[in-house]
């Protein structure tokens, strides 16, 4: 009667119970990561950091400070000007 799970797993889901892995003491707050993407960082650059960019001085972005840890690449940068990013690092957590 195998057969019966396929059907009713995708029809039915959650008939025969729990399923999967527990995690004990789940703590949200270590899967919180503000996400921010790449077409968004010159809105963080400051306008006085814009005028002095140079070839030798690149603007530093923080995003910690904005509240972001995470910086995805979607988007593409306004100005095609290079930039240094600061995030935090993110490790998975087994």
């Amino acid at each position: 009667m195998h057969y019966h799970w396929i059907l009713f797993d995708k029809y039915h889901s959650g008939y025969f119970g729990k399923e999967g892995m527990r995690y004990f003491h789940k703590l949200r707050n270590k899967f919180y990561y503000p996400i921010v993407n790449i077409d968004k960082l010159w809105s963080m650059v400051l306008e006085d950091v814009k005028e002095k960019e140079g070839k030798d001085n690149l603007p530093l972005i923080d995003v910690t400070q904005f509240g972001y840890f995470k910086v995805l690449g979607k988007g593409d940068l306004l100005e095609n000007k290079p930039i240094v990013i600061k995030a935090k690092l993110v490790s998975k957590i087994a």
